[in-house]
C-alpha cells in the first residue's frame, strides 16, 4: 500500500461535469485515494431526458449523447465496487438553484463535503471576433466561469462551518495564453484563475484552499473527436511532443486536495506538458 492509497479515506468530494474525460478521471482518481465521491453532470446514462438536454447545451454534448459517450453512472458503480460511496446526480452548473438544492441534497446524505473539484465546462465553437456568435459568448460565462461560481458559493457556507475545504478550478492554457478564436473561452478560464486566487484570500481564514489546474493538451474524448491536422499541431508545441493523459490532471488534483498540500493556496498548477515553453 502506498502513502496515497488512503491519503483521502473519510473524505467526500463533489466533481462537476465527470461523466467523461478529465471528470471521470478524476473521480476515480480520488475514489482510488480514498474519497466518497459524487458526480454531477448535466447528461447521467439513466435519464430519459439526455437528448432535449443535449440539444440546449449545444453540439459536443449533443454529439456526447448520440455516440453515448456518458459514463456517470457506470463511474459511480466502479467507486462504489472500491468500497466507497458514490452517486451521480444530474445538475446544470448554469441553474444556480437547482446547484443550490443538489448540494444541499448531498450535504443531507454524505455528512459533509470536503473537496469540490469546478470540472464542468464547454468549448464547441471557434470564431474569430467579428464572427463570434453572441449567445455562444453568453454560455460560455454562464457555465465555465458563473458554473463555477454557483458551485462554489453553494458548498462555501459548509466548508466554513466545519473549518475544511478543498476547491478545485479547472482552467487552461487558453486562460493563460490565449487561444486563437477561443476569446470566450480564454476569457472565461483566464477569469478562473483570478477567481480562484480571490477565494484563496477568502478561504484561508476558515482553513478552505482554493487552486487551480492549468491543463494543456489532454487526450480525451472530445479531444480525440477533434480535427486530427490541428491535433497534431497543438501537440507540436508541447516540449514533450505528445498530449497527456486525463490521469495526469487526476494525479495533481488528487494531491492538492490532499493534506500534503495544506500549505498551497491561489496557485495554477500547469499541467500542461510545457505548452507554454518557448518550442521549436
Amino acid at each position: 500500500m502506498s502513502s496515497w492509497d488512503e491519503m483521502l479515506k473519510g473524505k467526500v468530494a463533489v466533481i462537476t461535469g465527470a461523466s467523461r474525460g478529465l471528470g471521470r478521471a478524476d473521480a476515480l482518481a480520488l475514489a482510488e485515494a480514498g474519497a466518497d465521491v459524487v458526480i454531477t453532470d448535466i447528461l447521467i446514462e439513466s435519464d430519459e431526458n439526455n437528448e432535449a438536454e443535449a440539444e440546449r447545451f449545444g453540439p459536443i454534448a449533443q454529439v456526447m449523447q448520440s455516440t453515448n459517450v456518458m459514463y456517470a453512472d457506470k463511474t459511480a458503480q466502479e467507486i462504489q465496487k472500491m468500497g466507497r460511496r458514490s452517486v451521480a446526480i444530474k445538475m446544470d452548473v448554469t441553474d444556480r438553484e437547482q446547484v443550490q438544492e443538489v448540494f444541499e441534497k448531498i450535504k443531507d446524505e454524505f455528512g459533509k463535503i470536503d473537496i469540490l473539484v469546478n470540472n464542468a465546462g464547454t468549448l464547441d465553437h471557434v470564431s474569430q471576433i467579428e464572427d463570434q456568435n453572441d449567445d455562444f459568448w453568453q454560455r460560455d460565462l454562464n457555465v465555465n466561469l458563473t458554473g463555477s461560481y454557483n458551485c462554489t458559493k453553494a458548498v462555501w457556507p459548509y466548508m466554513k462551518e466545519q473549518g475544511y475545504g478543498k476547491i478545485i478550478n479547472m482552467t487552461s492554457v487558453a486562460g493563460t495564453l490565449g487561444g486563437f478564436g477561443q476569446a470566450s473561452y480564454s476569457a472565461t478560464k483566464g477569469g478562473l484563475l483570478s477567481f480562484t486566487k480571490s477565494m484563496a484570500l477568502e478561504g484561508a481564514r476558515h482553513g478552505i484552499n482554493v487552486n487551480a489546474i492549468v491543463p494543456g493538451i489532454v487526450g480525451t474524448e472530445a479531444f480525440n473527436m477533434g480535427n486530427a491536422k490541428m491535433n497534431e499541431r497543438m501537440i507540436n508545441r508541447t516540449a514533450f511532443k505528445k498530449p497527456g493523459e486525463p490521469e495526469d490532471i487526476a494525479n495533481a488534483i488528487t494531491f492538492l486536495v490532499s493534506d500534503k498540500a495544506k500549505y498551497i493556496t491561489g496557485i495554477g498548477l500547469n499541467v500542461s506538458g510545457g505548452i507554454e515553453l518557448f518550442t521549436f
